[in-house]
Formats: C-alpha cells, structure tokens, sequence
C-alpha cells in the first residue's frame, strides 16, 4: 500500500510572494488517474479519477463528477459529485450534490444533499461536533443490543361499549 502526503498553500498573485485571500483546492488525482493506498492531503483538495484505500484531508475534499472512490474517508468538509463507496466523517460539513452518490456509512456535523444525491447507508448528524472516538456507525448498530418495551395500553372500546350500554 503507498502512503501519499499533499500539501496545498495559498496561491501567489501573478507569481509574487503575495498570497491571495482564497486558498486554493490542489487536485490530488485527475481524472485519467488511478491511485490505491492511504492518501493524506493537507489542506484542501480534489480527486477526480479512480482512487482505493484511505483518504484524510484537513480541509476541503472534493470528489469530482467522474470519479470513482471506494475509499474510507475523514475530513473537515467532503462534497461528493461523483461515486464513494466507503464511510464517511466529515467533521464539519458532508454535501451530496445532484451527481452524487455515496453508498456506506457517515458521520457528519452538517448534512446537505441536493435533488438527485443518492446515499445508501446510515447517516449520523452531530451539529454539537462529531465525536472523535465513537464508534462507526456500522459498528455501532451491530454492537448494540435490540431492547423493546411493550406496554399494554387501555382498551377505549371497552369503555364506550359500558358508557353506551347503560342507555340501550
């Protein structure tokens, strides 16, 4: 497995050592490429071709509209445009836009998905923050025992058939 580390800086103004207000997002695969391992991105970036293994990513990450990532996924936001297979943590923000198509399990901060977005799988949403050593979802429903309370609840017919037969 090939472990790969990218770091983004800001982008310099026609060449100079003045740094624009936008970081700008690096493509870390295009979209003929295709890479398996544990990717590390520091900052933000973008896949857009075929990726499998692990993805970490301090910022932003894009998975363009062509790509095909069978991959577990950590970030700060993910937007998917095109097909993860995987689970997903995005610890402040997930968007699923119309192209996209998410099929495993996330954990989110904040969720959006557009008219069209596809996503099989449990999503948990955790506006106070995404817990940092929870379980994944996927381990978390299958290690929790099923407990169900009945209760017997009040037979109204009962009541009314009483009420009513006093009269006939």
């Amino acid at each position: 497995m090939t472990d790969i580390a990218v770091e983004t800086g800001l982008a310099r103004a026609n060449g100079g050592s003045e740094p624009l207000s936008v970081e700008s997002k690096a493509t870390v695969l295009a979209r003929e490429d295709s890479l398996s391992g544990k990717l590390q991105v520091r900052g933000g970036g973008q896949v857009l071709g075929n990726f499998s293994g692990q993805i970490e990513c301090d910022g932003d990450l894009f998975i363009g509209p062509e790509a095909h990532v069978e991959a577990d996924i950590h970030s700060a936001r993910v937007t998917v445009a095109g097909f993860v297979r995987g689970n997903v943590v995005a610890v402040n923000r997930l968007k699923i836009t119309s192209t996209g198509r998410l099929e495993g399990d996330a954990r989110v901060g904040a969720l959006i998905v557009q008219e069209g977005g596809v996503h099989h799988g449990v999503i948990r949403v955790h506006p106070e923050g995404v817990p940092e050593s929870a379980p994944a979802p996927s381990e978390d429903l299958a290690s929790r025992p099923m407990v169900v309370t009945l209760k017997s609840l009040p037979n109204p017919v009962g009541k009314v058939r009483k009420f009513w037969g006093e009269f006939f």
